[in-house]
């Protein structure tokens, strides 16, 4: 089967934009969506020279919002640029994804990310909050409280996720890769669509 490896931070509004229309691609191939999140703030931007949002300059922060809106109308996905609970730590919310992965299964892993992603983005959730990880968790079906009092079990999968993406030289979210080959960003899609329709 096709696999495509997904790194991300469900912090990320540009993972959020695109999840869906990651899925959806992904069906239509019949491929695997390796879900992988990552400690992108933590780990990856201080290896390849990226910055958290906040120590931007003024002018990068701006045009983000205006992309952000623009994308947005455009995919018609609802998105509010500035939420009440950002930035918050994703940490909590990244070990979960994964527990959901490990315990449940692959399309609970895509499920619980697009929880966390909705609630963050749209839904003015804070997801650095235990109890409001727990109620995602349970939207989804999942024993949420459970997930939450283990998400410790989680570390050293998140750890190595994070160390598979440095390997792979990842330095935004975003990032797919397939066949090696990478994709940054949601405007890459396209791209990898085409790639899935090639020949194996």
């Amino acid at each position: 089967m096709k696999n495509i490896e997904y790194y991300f931070s469900p912090s990320s509004p540009w993972t959020y934009l695109g999840h869906q229309r990651l899925i959806a691609i992904a069906a239509r191939h019949q491929a695997r969506v390796e879900v992988l999140p990552v400690d992108l703030g933590g780990s990856i931007f201080p290896g390849s020279g990226g910055l958290p949002l906040a120590k931007r300059a003024p002018q990068r922060q701006a045009y983000r919002l205006v992309e952000l809106r623009r994308w947005s109308a455009f995919l018609k996905v609802p998105l509010n640029p500035q939420p009440r609970h950002f930035p918050t730590p994703g940490h909590d919310a990244a070990r979960l994804i994964i527990l959901a992965g490990q315990r449940h299964g692959n399309a609970a892993a895509l499920q619980m990310s697009h929880a966390v992603m909705l609630g963050l983005w749209v839904q003015e959730q804070d997801i650095g909050d235990p109890a409001t990880l727990a109620r995602l968790a349970d939207g989804c079906t999942l024993p949420g409280e459970k997930l939450v009092a283990d998400l410790a079990a989680a570390n050293e999968a998140y750890a190595a996720n994070t160390q598979r993406a440095i390997d792979a030289q990842v330095f935004g979210a975003p990032w797919y890769r397939y066949r090696d080959e990478p994709f940054w960003g949601q405007d890459r899609l396209d791209f990898l669509d085409r790639a899935l329709a090639e020949p194996s």
